[in-house]
């Protein structure tokens, strides 16, 4: 019984060897030009050149959308590392909440009671809210939008690349039993002096047949599901500009918030400091200090000041206005002005002060106040 199975193992090595040893030379020939090859129909190539197309492109996608939400690549293939070994990723504080931190740090330094520590504190406040906003969508991404695309190589298309590596296999096997046959065929000796050889090389070649349509059948099916893949990744693609779109929309909403905060403290310390400090003026004022002060102002804005029977008003500034040159104002929004017309003046605009400061501002920024 023993030699039995020993004798059946030996056979099966030697048949298997041979079989490889087939496909070697069958590949070997058709390099050289020397063995004819089976060709699949357009078709078929179409729908592996597709498979092709999809794998290459969703693993420059993968690759590219991991650089966006985390562009450190050290940091990358540490996590890599920890993914294969079944290990939890390490929480990290990201950029924004770092910068967070250390604004609010500040401003308790320097005092949550003062201008620029409270200033300090709700910059701070805002950069953790942003941080936390953004790792919110990048775990959205990772979900909605990376996990998906990962699965799908790391499943369908191994199996698709698996089934044509088969194929190809049956299909060197087929060539080869069709290179037998076509030798007996050919051989000098007549078929009915060597009916063994060209009957074993028929029935090889209708086995190979039979098992390459088969195994071609298997992977045409896979590769046509290729289009149910390209409709799963269009949805994750909407998921991820729709997590894009929420982040960034939090973002400016947070900015925005912020801005006005400041706005109005640099409204509130401008007043009283531009007197006493006047190297500082264009901080405490909220001016860019390259935009000079109308303290100087030419002499025809002083004239117009003075003259009496003036109408003046107060106006909410609706948006932020940079001073174009220096018979202009520079505007911060949400804060309150002195505006009043002047003879000459164009109609869309009007005269302003702040404090000692005085210009022209256009009055579709102003929301003049009866």
């Amino acid at each position: 019984m023993d030699a039995n199975t020993g004798l059946f193992k030996m056979k099966k090595f030697v048949s298997d060897a041979s079989t490889v040893f087939n496909r070697a030379v069958q590949f070997t020939e058709e390099k050289l030009g020397s063995a004819e090859k089976t060709e699949l129909d357009a078709h078929f190539e179409n729908l592996l050149q597709r498979a092709d197309k999809t794998k290459a492109w969703t693993e420059k996608i993968l690759k590219q959308t991991e650089s966006v939400l985390q562009p450190n690549p050290n940091i990358r293939m540490e996590d890599f590392v920890y993914e294969k070994l079944d290990k939890k990723k390490r929480d990290r504080v990201n950029h924004h909440e770092v910068l967070g931190h250390v604004l609010v740090d500040g401003g308790n330094d320097f005092g949550p009671g003062t201008t620029y520590g409270n200033a300090l504190v709700k910059c701070g406040q805002a950069q953790l809210r942003i941080g936390n906003a953004e790792r919110e969508f990048i775990q959205t991404t990772s979900n909605n939008f990376l996990q998906p695309l990962h699965n799908f190589l790391e499943g369908d298309m191994k199996t698709i690349q698996k089934e044509k590596k088969i194929l190809e296999t049956k299909r060197l096997d087929l060539d080869a039993s069709k290179n037998r046959l076509r030798k007996a065929k050919s051989t000098s000796q007549p078929q009915e002096e060597n009916p063994v050889r060209f009957h074993l090389a028929e029935a090889d070649l209708r086995v190979a047949q039979a098992e390459f349509d088969r195994q071609a059948e298997i992977t045409k099916l896979l590769l046509e599901g290729v289009s149910s893949a390209h409709a799963h990744h269009l949805r994750c693609l909407n998921d991820f500009i729709e997590a894009q779109l929420t982040y960034y929309a939090q973002c400016q909403n947070y900015i925005s918030e912020l801005q006005q905060q400041l706005g109005s403290y640099s409204h509130t310390s401008g007043v009283g400091n531009n007197s006493s400090n006047s190297s500082g003026a264009g901080i405490s004022s909220g001016i860019p200090s390259s935009v000079p002060l109308q303290a100087s102002a030419p002499p025809q804005i002083n004239v117009i000041a003075a003259t009496p029977n003036i109408e003046k008003k107060q106006a909410r500034v609706l948006y932020d206005y940079d001073a174009a040159d220096s018979s202009e104002l520079t505007l911060l929004a949400d804060e309150l002005i002195t505006v009043y017309k002047t003879p000459g003046l164009d109609p869309d605009w009007l005269m302003a002060e702040r404090g000692p400061q005085k210009g022209k501002v256009p009055t579709t920024y102003l929301e003049v106040l009866e």
